[in-house]
């Protein structure tokens, strides 16, 4: 990214009860900023279409409104219920329709990726991203509820990933043992 070109990246927590978002904008070298966060929230009682449904005019409205170049989005985890990963997934997938409707750059981080470019662990505790949020951004106090600070530092993976230092990966050669 050349230094005086400004990017706005939308990064997304998703869930189809609460899903958090952060909208980051990175200026080239300058730091960087907090556009807007909060949560897209389902009624618990609607159906999963009209919950899917909301969530997609949700993220579009974020769209429309911001412009984002870039979404990042926290990737699906295989939690211990089949269910629950099925239904995340169809959330997921309402994000990026709308995200590659409007023609957005999408990368997706598993998530304790976005906690090591934030927190610089992978196993950080929601709290730790909330704190190293607030302090990468500058701000008087973290972002609420977690779900938006989530959001927030899926935007802070791509924005940080650019200048965290590269480590290239090991190379193994293996000798098989014959005989």
């Amino acid at each position: 990214m050349p230094e005086s070109e400004s990017v706005v990246v939308l990064g997304i927590d998703p869930g189809t009860a609460v899903t958090g978002y952060g909208i980051v904008r990175k200026d080239g070298r300058n730091p960087l900023t907090l556009v807007e966060c909060g949560v897209i929230r389902t009624k618990p009682r609607d159906t999963l279409p009209q919950r899917l449904q909301e969530i997609h005019e949700g993220v579009s409205e974020l769209i429309r409104r911001h412009k984002p170049r870039v979404l990042s989005i926290e990737d699906i985890f295989y939690a211990r219920n089949v269910r629950t990963t099925v239904v995340l997934g169809h959330a997921r997938g309402v994000i990026l329709l709308a995200a590659a409707h409007a023609g957005m750059e999408i990368h997706e981080y598993p998530p304790s990726e976005i906690k090591k470019a934030v927190a610089g662990t992978g196993a950080a505790t929601k709290l730790q991203v909330q704190f190293m949020v607030m302090r990468l951004l500058r701000l008087k106090s973290a972002p609420q509820p977690t779900d938006a600070a989530d959001g927030v530092a899926a935007a802070l993976a791509w924005a940080l990933a650019p200048d965290l230092p590269k480590i290239e990966p090991m190379r193994r050669d293996y000798i098989i043992p014959t005989g």
